[in-house]
Parts: structure tokens; C-alpha cells; sequence
């Protein structure tokens, strides 16, 4: 009996084993999965991708995407299987578009016919790994070559991100976000994303052009009326696409904006009359940020808003990215924030953040990789974001096409030179159409960059100054990802590094000999102290601490050091944005210091700062104590007050208005020729004037 039972059991069990390999066999011809191929159009092939999926009800869900028509995860409705005979539509498009076909008897492929609008096309789909499992694959390994490049490079700490099509796939922090307090990077440190900004700028006034409320293409003028620019035929051409594609013939003019706390974003904007371009409108690409603050504030004359309500409104919304923030300031009260670093001398040092709020529209944005992610989303997918239509898809793909060649010449056969879209960069990455854009601020470097027609995108973020790791690390995981034969860009970038470094020490070694020997001041060193100013640049002020010169522009205070002749050089202070810069100053006919001349835009002319009169000079408290009559030979001048200002009145002549000069001297508005000045005696009263004139100089006593 114990064998009859044995074999019961046995028969039994191999009964089971029958009826789950036709489960099982079944499961293999199931049309759940993600399926690959390509519909036979006639001089054609149209590739498609598609994902289906059996709901517990036994119901069919799917989508397809077709990349050449930019078509994205379109919905499939009835869905059948019914032996090997598949059928299935594509919703909500025009002629019924239909697939019938066959599934192999193996479930690996489905081959048939594709009818649209009475027109039949064969079509072949074959069952392929789901791409995003595929990518996590293709990452094994990844994050020991991410902690070696740390090394290699310096850089305290990275956080990236990587999408594919609609999902996350990675999402992971490295090093440390503060290294003294050895607190580790997150997905969700907050770190500067700097220029990247820009394009969330031009995605709200895409957004605006959707409204209707904005045309790319015609002039400035027609939403900011005062808008002006160095050259007027220029402004009235100017136009909202020519801002955020660097085409506007400005350079870069940044140390207008830097470090500048006080001005509005309105000031910003109207102090471009007084820059000089270097270019025409549209003849060449030049990266200039205060176009960008001037398209932030347009979206906020467009809107009523700050540009920071609108951007929460139109993009941080409905993107989910409400933790992310406009200033460094903001960041250092969450609980996750990263400390920004260089590096200085071979060393990585902990530096001050430096706030650009004023700046905002071209790069004072602050985020984490996991909600930067969704900000790849809905560009990954023409606009759409959780099933919302954020921005139409031709708006969007609009901002990522190609407006202007920036002039790059190639530098690698892999990389394309790059032209510039709105808001973006655009080129070819080993045949792989790529848009992107870097972001370096004070500690902190990012990098966002997206393969459209891949559909990847990539965050990498650092809390290190000027380091090339995020685009190194997005070229090495891209390779990985594409499974192209891969490059060593890290080695290569790490021996260029330390080939550089040496390099730039020997150039500093060999700095002096640019300075000629032997030279003296022509003037006593406190004559060249003075506040000077630049209608565009604005106030510079030069003074006298221990016997030696300093300037302090933008709040930033830096020493100097007599160079040769009237030039002095920028030296070592806490803020090295002027050490090695050099000033000149300048005097006029009488001696007077003048000017000082300095090349804070490279591209242009010299940036010239007057030196302003005596404050005292604008002061009616002041000026009351010159206001009488004096006497010349037989004439009588009667200098009298005029609001904060004085006037002089020669009888059978009209009144002359008195300009303040340098050293306390007036001139002639109507003849800049003349000018006088006014004698005071050892107790400071005033006894007279002297008329200076080109033929002489003409004593006036006071009478009273």
C-alpha cells in the first residue's frame, strides 16, 4: 500500500507540474510587456514603441509612442488577445488607425497588418527588455566610478538624477553637503543650480506665448514702452526671442549685476542704454545675463507679479517643485541644504554664499535632484506633466530647437559645437541630439541635459566651484546608457586638470613682467581718492587706509598697489573678484583727477568712471554762503541759489547755470570753457571769485 500511495502522490504532483506549464506556458503568450518595432511605410520605416499591460479584471491597458512624430505614450483601446490574433487601436486620433496581427507561437514577436483611413502598412513588433529595467542594468557599477571621481576632481559632494521617459531610474547623493559637519549629500539637499535658471524663464514666457499674452518675435518696445538700449535703432528692434538667445549684440557686461544688492531688477534694465554692445543685433552669439534679468522682467510686466510668484505659479505648481527656492538664504533654513566650496591652491575651502536674488531670472534658483527630476519630466515629454498638458508641445520643442550658432569651433569629433535654443544649449553627442545647460555660481556648479529623442535626462548637482564633474558624469553615464564603446572622460579631464594647474602657476610666476620698472605717481597718493561713477556700472569709490589705496565697487573692497605710471593693480583681499585687475586713472587739463579707466567688459571699450565733485557742491545749506554780488572793473555778477544749485547773472547777458567740478571749482553749463571759482579767507568766508577764461584769469572781490 505505501507504494501505491508513493505513486498516487507522484502522479499527482506531475499532474500539477502539467497544469502549471500551461499556466506558465500561457503567461509566455501574454501581450503584457514592452514591445519594439516598426510600421513598412512606403520609402520608410516609422518606429514605434509600445507598453501593454492585463489589469486584475482581466482587461487590457497600453499606450504607444512613435519618436519621428514626437508622439508620446498615446493611449490604446481594445485591446484583444484571442489565441495568437492580436488587435488593438490607437485612441483619439483621426482614421481608426488599427493593428491586427499575429503572435508568435514562442510570444517573443507580433506580425500583421496596420490600417489607417483605408490604407494598410505591414508593421513587425518584437518583445524587448522594458527600458527603464534595461537602464538600471546598464548602471551596475555606476556609483564606485561617481565616489572616484569625488577624488579625482575634489569636489566635497554630487547629487544626480537620471529619467527615462516619464520615470526616475536613479536618484542618488554622494559625499558630503558640509564637509566640517560631515553631513551627507541627499537627493534632497538643496544646492544653486545657477544659470540653468534660465530656461525655467523662458518656460514661463513660453507659457505666456500660450496665453496669448506674449509674441517671441515682436519688438521689447511693445511690452516695456521705455525700454531702451546704447544704441536706439537697436531697441527698437530688440525682440523677447533675440533676449533669451543671447543674439542682442550686448557681451556679457556682468559686473554690472554682481555682487550688486541695492539695484532693482527695473534699475538693471535701464541701465543697459548707458552698455556698450559689441556687436549688431543678431550677428553674433554673446551669453549675456542681464538679458535674462530683462526677460524675467518682462514676465513680471506681463503678469502683475514678482518674477518669483510667477515662476511658483506658472512652472514650481504644477511641477511639483514647491521646496524649491529663489536666494541661498532661503536654502540655509531648510534642513537639508549643501554648504558651497572651492578649491584654492590645490586645497577645497568652505567660501560664503553669495546671494543673486536681484538677479533671479538668469540663475538664483535653488532645488533638489529629486525635484529637478520632475522639471526633466515634462520636457522629456512635450510638455506634459502626470497626464496634465503643462505647455503646449510646440511651444516647448520650440524653446529647444536650434536659434543661434554660438560660434564654437569643434574641440572632439563626438561632441558637435553648440548652438543655443531659448534657454538651452543644442548639439550632437556621439549622433545623439542633446540639450542641456551648465550652471556655476559662487560654490556651487549643476548641470541639466536631457536626449529628446532618447528620452533620458540627467541632474547633476555639486556644491563645488567651477568643476566640470556634472557634464563628465552625464557623458560617462550616457555612454553606459546607449551602450556606445565608452571614453574615458574622467582620466582624460583629470590629466587636463593637473596639466592646467601647473600651467597657471608658471603664469603667475611670470605676471610682473608686464609692469615697467622704475615708475612714480605723478600726483600725492590721496589725490586719486574720490567717488566715481558709470551711468551703466554705476558708483565706485577710491580711498586712503594706511597709506595705501583700496576701491570698493558693488560692496566689494579690494586693496591696490601702484603698478606703473597711473595704473594700479587689484591685490589679494577676502573677495578675489578684482585681484589682479587693473585701474587707471586719468586727470583733465587742470590737473585735477579725473577718471580712472578699468576693462570690466573685455569686449568693449574701457569702462570709464568719472570722479564726482564735491557732494558739498549739490548742498543748499552749502551753496547759501556764495550767493551775493562781485565786482569785476565796472561789472557786477550776482550769483544767486537755484534750487540745489547755483546760477550766475551778468548784466546784458542771459543767466548761466553753475556746474560743480572737481576740486570745488564751478564751469559754465552754456560754455563749459569758463569757469570760476570762489576765494575764501583763513576763516572760510567767502572775499571773491576768480574767472577763468581761455585768454586768463579775472579777480571778482565780493561785495555783498
Amino acid at each position: 500500500m505505501k507504494r501505491v500511495i508513493n505513486l498516487s502522490c507522484f502522479l499527482f504532483l506531475l499532474l500539477c507540474l502539467l497544469v502549471l506549464s500551461s499556466v506558465f506556458s500561457g503567461q509566455a503568450l501574454s501581450l503584457a510587456g514592452h514591445w519594439e518595432g516598426a510600421i513598412e511605410i512606403p520609402g520608410m520605416k516609422l518606429d514605434v514603441d509600445i507598453d501593454l499591460s492585463q489589469k486584475a479584471d482581466g482587461s487590457w491597458k497600453g499606450d504607444i509612442s512613435i519618436p519621428v512624430q514626437k508622439a508620446k505614450n498615446l493611449p490604446l483601446s481594445n485591446i484583444n488577445l484571442e489565441g495568437l490574433q492580436v488587435t488593438f487601436s490607437i485612441s483619439g486620433v483621426p482614421g481608426n488607425p488599427t493593428f491586427k496581427g499575429t503572435l508568435s507561437e514562442d510570444g517573443s514577436k507580433i506580425t500583421g497588418d496596420f490600417t489607417q483611413e483605408g490604407k494598410t502598412f505591414p508593421f513587425n513588433l518584437a518583445r524587448e527588455i522594458d527600458p527603464a529595467v534595461k537602464a538600471r542594468k546598464a548602471l551596475d557599477g555606476f556609483e564606485a566610478v561617481v565616489n572616484e571621481a569625488l577624488k579625482a576632481f575634489k569636489v566635497p559632494g554630487l547629487a544626480m538624477a537620471i529619467v527615462k521617459d516619464d520615470e526616475v531610474i536613479f536618484a542618488k547623493g554622494f559625499g558630503y553637503r558640509n564637509v566640517e559637519a560631515k553631513l551627507p549629500m541627499t537627493t534632497d539637499t538643496l544646492l544653486a543650480i545657477g544659470s540653468a535658471s534660465k530656461a525655467f524663464t523662458t518656460f514661463a514666457l513660453a507659457t505666456l506665448v500660450d496665453e496669448g499674452k506674449l509674441e517671441w518675435d515682436k519688438p521689447v518696445r511693445n511690452y516695456i514702452h521705455w525700454f531702451r538700449l546704447y544704441d536706439p535703432v537697436m531697441a527698437e528692434r530688440l525682440t523677447p526671442r533675440d533676449m533669451v538667445t543671447h543674439r542682442s549684440g550686448l557681451p556679457r557686461h556682468d559686473l554690472v549685476w554682481y555682487n550688486n544688492f541695492t539695484a532693482s531688477r527695473e534699475e538693471f534694465v535701464k541701465r543697459l542704454a548707458y552698455l556698450q554692445p559689441s556687436a549688431d543685433l543678431r550677428e553674433k552669439w554673446q551669453y549675456n545675463n542681464l538679458m535674462f534679468l530683462t526677460a524675467g522682467y518682462l514676465v513680471e510686466m506681463l503678469t502683475g507679479k514678482e518674477w518669483e510668484d510667477a515662476i511658483r505659479t506658472l512652472v514650481f505648481k504644477p511641477l511639483d517643485m514647491t521646496r524649491t527656492n529663489f536666494s541661498v538664504e532661503d536654502s540655509q533654513k531648510d534642513s537639508d541644504f549643501a554648504q558651497p566650496y572651492r578649491e584654492s591652491e590645490g586645497k577645497v575651502e568652505k567660501i560664503p554664499f553669495r546671494n543673486i536674488t536681484n538677479m533671479g531670472p538668469a540663475g538664483s534658483i535653488n532645488s533638489s535632484v529629486n525635484k529637478m527630476s520632475n522639471w526633466l519630466i515634462v520636457h522629456l515629454n512635450n510638455g506634459k506633466f502626470k497626464e496634465k498638458q503643462i505647455i503646449d508641445a510646440a511651444t516647448l520643442e520650440d524653446m529647444h530647437l536650434s536659434h543661434m550658432p554660438t560660434g564654437a569651433t569643434p574641440s572632439r569629433p563626438e561632441i558637435s559645437p553648440a548652438d543655443y535654443g531659448m534657454g538651452w544649449f543644442v548639439d550632437s553627442y556621439r549622433g545623439h541630439r542633446r540639450v542641456h545647460h551648465g550652471g556655476n555660481i559662487d560654490g556651487f556648479s549643476a548641470k541639466v541635459s536631457m536626449l529628446p529623442q532618447d528620452g533620458f535626462g540627467f541632474v547633476v548637482l555639486t556644491n563645488k566651484n567651477g568643476t566640470p564633474l556634472p557634464e563628465l558624469i552625464i557623458r560617462t553615464t550616457t555612454d553606459r546608457l546607449l551602450e556606445m564603446e565608452s571614453i574615458d572622460w574622467l582620466g582624460e579631464a583629470a590629466r587636463r586638470k593637473a596639466e592646467g594647474e601647473e600651467a597657471e602657476k608658471e603664469a603667475k610666476q611670470k605676471k610682473q613682467i608686464r609692469r615697467k620698472p622704475g615708475t612714480k605717481l605723478s600726483h600725492k597718493i590721496e589725490e586719486y581718492a574720490g567717488d566715481y561713477s558709470h551711468p551703466g556700472y554705476g558708483e565706485l569709490k577710491v580711498f586712503l587706509k594706511d597709506n595705501r589705496l583700496a576701491f570698493t565697487y558693488n560692496g566689494i573692497t579690494t586693496p591696490l598697489d601702484h603698478w606703473h605710471y597711473e595704473t594700479f593693480n587689484g591685490g589679494k583681499a577676502d573677495d578675489s573678484t578684482f585681484e589682479d585687475m587693473k585701474l587707471t586713472f586719468r586727470t583733465d587739463v587742470n590737473g585735477n583727477m579725473a577718471s580712472l579707466v578699468a576693462s570690466f567688459e573685455p569686449s568693449t571699450d574701457d569702462i570709464v568712471f568719472k570722479n564726482k565733485p564735491d557732494a558739498r557742491l549739490f548742498d543748499p545749506e552749502y551753496l547759501e554762503q556764495f550767493v551775493g554780488k562781485y565786482q569785476l572793473l565796472s561789472q557786477t555778477f550776482t550769483v544767486s541759489l537755484k534750487g540745489n544749485g547755483l546760477t550766475l547773472y551778468v548784466p546784458g547777458q542771459p543767466v548761466y547755470d553753475l556746474v560743480p567740478d572737481l576740486g570745488g571749482d564751478f564751469f559754465l553749463k552754456q560754455y563749459k570753457i569758463i569757469s570760476l571759482e570762489f576765494i575764501l579767507d583763513d576763516k572760510g568766508n567767502v572775499t571773491g571769485l576768480e574767472l577763468n577764461q581761455p585768454n586768463g584769469v579775472f579777480d571778482a572781490k565780493r561785495i555783498t
